[in-house]
């Protein structure tokens, strides 16, 4: 980005809103943000050291402590685990002499799990340096490390992930992965003027495709009946359901189309400054976007007058995460922007009303904008044409687990689950997992169901957020859970306490029963707790935690009632054997 456009952000932008910049920089360079760093960053930005400190523990990406002159994370979501995530970082540790945890006694490598890098079909994987390397095996572990200490960095032997997009639909209907020529969708803003925007949104029925699924245009001429200004339009980009990857293949295969999706909401509701908040997993993206947006600005689609429009100046900023799944909820993510920890606001006011900077602010997710700057292209008519009744268009979801083809699959609103497993080769698919762990867990007796964007009562439809995890019949489903579990307990931001200590309860109770000391109980409790993490939470991460957890109970029955104790002795069910030896199996020679 040209350095006029860098500083005229910053005008409106209070300093404290660079403190993320600022830490990244220090990460980047010293290998963790340093007392002496704190210290200079407090007299800056004119905080408390402890308030720096704050911000620097809430962020996965950042430490207080070395952390490698090559810091390795290794990706540990459920498919990882799968995929074989103990062998791999057995190799890891075996060829960096670091525990996982630690860096090892030289300080040149870092070892640290992170629970979903966004490169589910490509498992097992890992960020190191923050570049991604995939398909590990212990031969490509140990060639990786021993590049390493020749000398090479991470950005020259690092792959490039794959897009694997496996399907899209026939007969030229895909929608996103149509052939694409930027400047196409901004291109008509002139002729249909803001009015003629929100109408097309209207009339194609575009909801946002973060999972709330709430309408685009109603978002948009909310946010334009305010006054108050400047107005800022953000992408959110913190991809951070565990076994969620599209939006990484949308902003590697087209970008542009989502840059025009946020130039297209700037012109209808009169902002001047966008920017997209990409995760930190995602940091190796972050030069493409970069080129992508200074490609625009060269044909003058970003910055004065744009497309020839006078006085329509709008203008676009890359933002980095630094690993916390909670930013992907939109008020976090501001808080984040804002160089905050993540905690999601109370919800007097919506970001369309008091977002950024407590000023009018439209967040909507990268395949929202990238829909937006397609139904612009083709007119709501043609993208009508696609779909089913109440859920026209197409939809992306990332598939990953237990099957032949794992990747990208643009289907058409109204495919059946059945349908979607036979295209991505389905092995004895028996738990599902749609929308990530904080989704819904179904049965293959559901596979007859719809995936729309209905939310039908009679369960004949289901929605989906973007993400297909499968998993056979040979798999366990309480390790899946508990997997599930350890992710909310480490992602919760710890603000509420239904969440804090309910993420922890549940945890412990999931462990009785893997071990088979749990009774009845025990899972009235689980049910208990997890309704009363639902109704009493602060955010959406509390309130959806424990949805597969529940949910799994009622529709996999007998699956748990086989796994309770087999005694009613209380002293021999107290006994947690897997608690007992957990240090000797960790640390044995």
């Amino acid at each position: 980005m040209s350095t006029d456009v860098h500083q005229n952000f910053f005008v409106v932008d209070p300093e404290r809103s660079q403190l993320l910049s600022a830490l990244w920089q220090h990460q980047l360079q010293d290998r963790h943000i340093s007392r002496e760093a704190i210290k200079r960053l407090a007299e800056k930005y004119q905080l408390s050291e402890i308030e720096i400190e704050g911000v620097v523990s809430f962020y996965h990406f950042f430490h207080l402590k070395p952390a490698g002159k090559h810091t390795i994370y290794l990706n540990k979501s459920i498919t990882a685990e799968l995929k074989g995530f103990e062998r791999i970082r057995e190799t890891f540790e075996r060829e960096t002499g670091a525990r996982l945890g630690f860096t090892d006694p030289s300080g040149t490598f870092g070892l640290f799990a992170t629970p979903c890098i966004g490169l589910s079909d490509h498992e097992p994987a890992a960020l190191i340096d923050f570049y991604p390397f995939t398909n590990l095996n212990a031969l490509k572990v140990k060639d990786i490390i021993n590049k390493l200490k020749e000398g090479n960095s991470a950005a020259e032997i690092c792959d490039i992930p794959q897009e694997n997009i496996r399907y899209t639909p026939a007969n030229n209907r895909t929608i996103f992965f149509a052939p694409y020529t930027r400047g196409e969708a901004i291109a008509k803003l002139a002729t249909l003027k803001q009015d003629g925007v929100l109408e097309q949104l209207k009339r194609s029925e575009l909801s946002g495709r973060g999972g709330a699924f709430f309408p685009t245009w109603k978002k948009w001429d909310t946010c334009r009946s305010y006054a108050t200004s400047p107005k800022f339009i953000i992408c959110n980009a913190d991809e951070g359901e565990p076994g969620t990857f599209k939006d990484r293949v949308l902003l590697s295969n087209q970008p542009g189309s989502v840059i025009e999706g946020m130039i297209a909401a700037a012109y209808t509701v009169g902002a001047s400054y966008g920017m997209i908040y990409l995760r930190g997993e995602y940091r190796w993206l972050a030069k493409k976007l970069e080129e992508e947006i200074e490609a625009f600005h060269a044909q003058g689609l970003l910055g004065k007058s744009i497309a020839g429009i006078e006085g329509f100046d709008f203008d676009i900023r890359l933002e980095l995460g630094a690993g916390a799944y909670v930013c992907g909820e939109e008020t976090a993510l501001l808080e984040s922007m804002e160089g905050k920890r993540g905690e999601p606001r109370t919800k007097w006011f919506y970001p369309v009303e008091k977002g950024y900077l407590q000023l009018p602010t439209v967040v909507n997710n990268v395949e929202t904008f990238a829909a937006v700057s397609r139904i612009l292209q083709l007119g709501a008519d043609e993208y009508l044409k696609r779909g089913i009744p109440g859920s026209p268009g197409t939809k992306l979801i990332s598939i990953s687990g237990d099957c032949e083809r794992p990747g990208i699959y643009e289907i058409e609103w109204g495919l059946t689950i059945a349908e979607l497993l036979e295209l991505c080769g389905a092995k004895d698919p028996y738990f599902i997992q749609v929308s990530g762990p904080s989704g819904e867990p179904i049965s293959i007796k559901e596979k007859f169901r719809r995936i729309s964007m209905l939310d039908l009562k009679d369960q004949k439809d289901i929605r989906c957020g973007g993400s297909f995890m499968i998993f056979n019949s040979e798999r366990d489903i309480v390790h899946i859970l508990m997997n599930f579990s350890e992710f909310f307990k480490h992602e919760s931001c710890g603000v509420c306490t239904p969440c804090r200590a309910g993420n922890f309860i549940i945890q412990r109770k999931l462990e009785r029963l893997q071990n088979g000391l749990a009774d009845m109980n025990d899972l009235k409790e689980l049910k208990s707790w997890g309704n009363l993490m639902k109704t009493t939470s602060r955010c959406g991460l509390g309130k959806t935690a424990t949805n597969s957890i529940i949910q799994s109970l009622e529709k996999f029955d007998d699956y748990f009632t086989g796994r309770f104790a087999k005694t009613d002795n209380s002293i021999i069910r107290k006994f947690n054997h897997q608690l007992a030896v957990a240090d000797y199996e960790r640390y044995k020679p």
